[in-house]
């Protein structure tokens, strides 16, 4: 008998049909002898539909108003399961974060997990109970509610199993598991059997959207085997553990990822001195916005140009710091490019292949595609490119390091 944490998303309980699907798939485990412990997201678009319930009543709603508030669709989701699982014959009880006591951080709509209180969850367990717990909430020390984030259900399912100990945590989406790229844009997408908790963090941190990163990083310092799996067709779904695969040596490739998401700027013509880059960068991260790939060139004249990439939302306000700066660091230009892309390699392969960064290289220059910014680690490169060539670029390398599924029959069908 094994403790096993199911975690189903939005889609797979976006009405009811499909919660007394949910139910069934979670009595399949149980007759099998399972303990099973179901974390659950709200209905899908009801997140959607109360955050602009609550932007017609107030352009700036409190944070800790929005979490009371989102805080509701789990809520509604936990009990329908429960009562859908209790329709087919299985014990189950229901607790919202707040009840078993997820006590987070105080930081509203982007809590961070510092203790779960497991006593509850076990007692259930032992006596013969689905426990059905409400993902992306908790409390924090003086019982407000707070929430995890997006995505904060698939660390509510990951938290719960390392806290409990659990054999596997099973998080149920709209796709089969993890493949080399997203099946939308590349047919023969290859679907993995086996990945590793680096590559499914770089992947997950660069824009794949299977996982949610805080998840990955919780699974993998925990080392809580991760398997990734449909809620609508059988199969198995996707590993991911410390080893990945087990063939004797691995590709150098496991996935590409890409991001949209992104917005380039440029300071040029600040002086070439030590703690610039701080001067130009500090300002920004100082200002909750996120920096990723930064790129600093020294010209022969002591002038410097900085380039970096934030998430689009943010790019105006970062601009906006820049121009700020830009009289006191005698900048020459600061500038915006809001149509760019980034497109990563990843793979663990990559420490023991050399080549790689010059093969990704000369496919994207067969392309005509222009190289922006690089940005490099042990497992994985990443472009910035013009936004237009996304795709060509992603079908391009995924053809390179031939990623496709030999068994893709070239009619949208894997046999």
């Amino acid at each position: 008998m094994s403790l096993i944490v199911q975690k189903f998303g939005g889609t797979s309980v976006g009405s009811a049909e499909r919660i007394v699907n949910v139910a069934k798939k979670v009595g399949e485990f149980r007759d099998q002898g399972h303990d099973v412990i179901v974390v659950v997201s709200a209905m899908s678009g009801e997140t959607n539909r109360l955050t602009e319930l609550a932007r017609e009543i107030s352009p700036q709603p409190k944070p800790r108003e929005i979490d009371v508030l989102l805080s509701t669709g789990e809520q509604v989701t936990i009990a329908l399961l429960a009562m859908a699982l209790e329709s087919e014959g299985y014990e189950a009880v229901s607790f919202t974060g707040g009840q078993i006591k997820i006590l987070t951080d105080d930081f509203h709509t982007k809590a961070r997990i510092k203790e779960i209180e497991t006593t509850s969850i076990r007692n259930e367990i032992s006596s013969g109970k689905v426990v059905i717990v409400a993902g992306f909430q908790g409390v924090d020390s003086k019982g407000n509610i707070t929430t995890l984030g997006r995505g904060g259900s698939d660390t509510t399912a990951v938290a719960l199993a390392a806290a409990l100990d659990s054999d596997e945590c099973q998080i149920y989406t709209d796709v089969k598991g993890v493949y080399t790229t997203d099946p939308r844009v590349v047919e023969d997408a290859k679907l993995l059997s086996n990945i590793t908790f680096e590559e499914m963090l770089e992947l997950s941190s660069l824009g794949a959207k299977v996982l949610q990163i805080r998840a990955v990083e919780f699974a993998g310092k925990y080392k809580v085997p991760l398997r990734v799996l449909s809620s609508f067709e059988a199969g198995p779904g996707t590993l991911i553990n410390v080893e990945g695969g087990s063939s004797m040596e691995e590709p150098a490739i496991a996935g590409i990822a890409f991001e949209r998401d992104e917005a380039k700027l440029n300071i040029s013509g600040v002086p070439d001195i030590p703690g610039i880059a701080y001067k130009v960068i500090g300002p920004v991260s100082e200002a909750g916005i996120e920096v990723d790939v930064i790129v600093q060139s020294a010209a022969a004249d002591g002038s410097n140009d900085i380039s970096f990439t934030v998430k689009r939302a943010d790019c105006d306000s970062a601009k906006i710091i820049l121009d700020s700066l830009a009289s006191d660091l005698k900048a020459k230009k600061v500038a915006l490019d809001k149509k760019v892309c980034k497109v990563s390699l990843v793979g663990v392969g990559m420490r023991s292949h050399a080549g790689i960064a010059s093969e990704m290289f000369k496919t994207l220059a067969k392309e005509g595609i222009n190289i922006q910014l690089i940005t490099t680690s042990e497992i994985k490169i990443s472009v910035v490119i013009e936004e237009k060539y996304l795709e060509l670029a992603v079908r391009s390398l995924h053809s390179t390091f031939d990623l496709g599924d030999p068994n893709f029959n070239g009619e949208g069908k894997q046999v």
